[in-house]
């Protein structure tokens, strides 16, 4: 077809399958293997590539030398007709996706499970409907312990470059209190923190030892919300993420010395098991929830 004058032709929308037809032609060299990988007679190929060049009006394969290959035509239609059939790939995937059905359990921490998650939650559940979550929350010290059994995510707090999983966000433990709380004089200090298990209270026990620091365990709750109200009243500090540093709290004023805490890491863990008709479900909200974080980080 070398030397047929297509230049009058008018611009015709393009056909995914003769873009596809001729990138096959492209890849294998020639028409005859082309024709066996895309599963069809070596002149229905032909026919194709032929339409193809006709839409545009263009050589796009030169078949002298006993070989084909790409014209200059043909060299710069190859990058946008690849994008082309991956963007079609992308636009089926996404439909089958936002069909998709299924259950996810995901265990996380009180403080994000309250005010992080539920916004991308709900942008999820706008592109997949049909998958229920299943959340429960509190301290995610054990949770990846019960992957696979009780969840099949957690996004767990782990104190920074330890833990495994994927590393989604960075946090810090910060010391909180009532807006100008001073604690009592001469007393020790007065602390409301988690119970046994919990990395803050750790933390902040090792921090105030190291430093010298007399404390009492003046308040011991499960929940953030009692901590919280505990703290707002002036009874005693706290420690809380800088990320979610409630708002009704301040940070105790410089002149109290109170020992820095360690940085922290916010992980996604999966459970292994890839298999069975929830694993795609979980695997597109793991993605969902990676992406999020990445915008939440950028725009902090």
């Amino acid at each position: 077809m070398a030397g047929i004058a297509y230049r009058d032709a008018m611009p015709a929308a393009l056909e995914l399958e003769l873009l596809r037809a001729f990138l096959a032609v492209v890849e294998h060299g020639s028409f005859t293997r082309a024709a066996r990988a895309l599963h069809r007679t070596q002149s229905a190929v032909s026919m194709q590539v032929a339409r193809l060049e006709a839409r545009l009006g263009a050589d796009l394969l030169d078949r002298g030398g006993g070989s084909v290959a790409p014209t200059p035509a043909g060299e710069a239609l190859m990058g946008p007709a690849r994008q082309m059939l991956r963007l079609e790939s992308e636009a089926i995937g996404r439909v089958r996706d936002h069909a998709a059905a299924g259950r996810v359990r995901i265990g996380v921490m009180e403080d994000y499970g309250t005010l992080v998650l539920p916004a991308m939650l709900a942008a999820f559940a706008r592109a997949y409907p049909r998958i229920a979550i299943t959340m429960e929350t509190g301290l995610t010290r054990a949770m990846p312990e019960r992957l696979g059994r009780d969840f099949d995510l957690v996004l767990a707090m782990h104190r920074h470059g330890t833990g495994g999983g994927e590393r989604v966000a960075g946090e810090r433990a910060v010391w909180a209190a009532a807006p100008d709380w001073r604690p009592p004089a001469g007393q020790p200090l007065p602390v409301a923190l988690y119970p046994v298990g919990c990395l803050f209270r750790e933390w902040a026990i090792a921090a105030l030892d190291r430093a010298g620091i007399a404390w009492r365990l003046a308040y011991v709750a499960e929940g953030q919300a009692a901590i919280e109200a505990i703290a707002a009243e002036g009874l005693a500090a706290t420690v809380v993420k800088a990320g979610t540093f409630p708002a009704r709290l301040s940070r105790p004023g410089a002149g109290l010395d109170l020992p820095e805490l360690p940085a922290a890491d916010i992980r996604l863990h999966r459970a292994a098991d890839g298999e069975g008709p929830d694993a795609r479900a979980s695997e597109l909200l793991a993605g969902h929830l990676v992406s999020a974080f990445a915008a939440r980080s950028a725009l902090s």
